[in-house]
């Protein structure tokens, strides 16, 4: 069984399609949620790659309220809830150790 917050956390950098295919967005740092649309800046993309499009296709979100680099969009296929962004905020903002599930016997 993976860990939803450690498969979660690959969401947060070279997710330019993911934001695209969302219908709303969250920002696990700030916790605030936002529409997609909102996204207006993006870091990753250097300049000799503007016409590149599997360049920008790479860039990673910056959060429009807080300018974190923790955007989750809903079309990855989690929560942008305040319980998921919450989990994911502790899990990757307060040095909080994520622990394997114990095995089952």
């Amino acid at each position: 069984m993976k860990n939803e917050l450690l498969v979660a956390y690959r969401y947060l950098t070279n997710n330019w399609v993911q934001i695209q295919a969302s219908n709303m967005c969250g920002c696990c740092h700030c916790l605030q949620t936002f529409p997609p649309d909102a996204v207006v800046a993006w870091t990753g993309l250097h300049f000799d790659e503007v016409d590149d499009p599997e360049a920008i296709q790479r860039q990673t979100a910056l959060c429009p309220l807080c300018g974190n680099e923790s955007v989750l969009g809903n079309g990855a296929g989690f929560p942008v809830d305040p319980d998921f962004l919450g989990r994911m905020n502790e899990a990757w903002f307060q040095r909080t150790i994520i622990r394997r599930p114990a095995a089952k016997t």
